[in-house]
């Protein structure tokens, strides 16, 4: 860790939520916001930059999705630890996150005392998952083996999120440097594996599933 001030990466793809946070977080002892993010990619690059202790990351955001993100900050650089702060409290979203590495999942409901015990827990090396989550729960994610969240290669999935969000294949090109014939490749074997043969059913499951926001219903 770094010294006496830990450092923290705040991610969220609202401005006024990512100030608020940077000023209840600044007022934790012993921590320090030292950089915000409002995307996926650019928490990855930043995180990639600044080799924060904590990464504190929404799920629900644009171009990356934070699980997404937190699987590559975690392979990336394994003394950051990721936690999340989110509105979704499933057993769907907390089990995908702790299945890709991340070191604590928050509600963003709690009071700022849990927020700020969370940070500590993760922060020394500890699993910290907020009240409403049980430590039950928490045992069946550990044990707990679903094909379903596990269909998708991680290429799939931020596909499916550029789809959902209504880009064009060639857009999709572009943004991913790869050619227009692999997204569509990548098109058809995400249809074919969810069995969802329209861009309307595969907008549904990304948004069922938490990698894009209702908003976009």
């Amino acid at each position: 860790m770094s010294g006496l001030r830990r450092t923290v990466l705040v991610v969220d793809d609202h401005a006024l939520v990512r100030s608020g946070i940077r000023s209840l977080v600044n007022s934790f002892a012993g921590f320090e916001v030292i950089g915000e993010a409002a995307d996926g990619r650019q928490a990855v690059a930043m995180a990639r930059q600044l080799a924060p202790d904590v990464v504190l990351l929404d799920i629900s955001m644009p171009e990356l999705d934070g699980l997404e993100a937190a699987e590559r900050i975690t392979r990336m650089l394994p003394e950051s630890k990721v936690l999340v702060l989110s509105m979704h409290a499933t057993e769907h979203h907390v089990r995908q996150a702790l299945a890709r590495g991340v070191a604590g999942y928050v509600i963003k409901d709690v009071a700022p005392e849990t927020l700020e015990h969370a940070l500590n827990s993760v922060a020394a090396g500890q699993r910290y998952l907020s009240p409403p989550l049980s430590s039950n729960l928490l045992a069946a994610d550990l044990m707990r083996q679903d094909e379903g969240d596990r269909i998708l290669t991680g290429r799939q999935r931020e596909i499916l999120q550029l789809i959902a969000e209504g880009r064009s294949s060639r857009e999709i090109a572009e943004r991913l440097h790869i050619s227009v014939k692999t997204v569509e490749t990548h098109r058809a074997q995400l249809m074919q594996r969810l069995e969802i043969y329209d861009v309307a059913g595969l907008t549904r499951y990304a948004i069922r599933t938490g990698l894009v926001s209702a908003d976009l219903e």
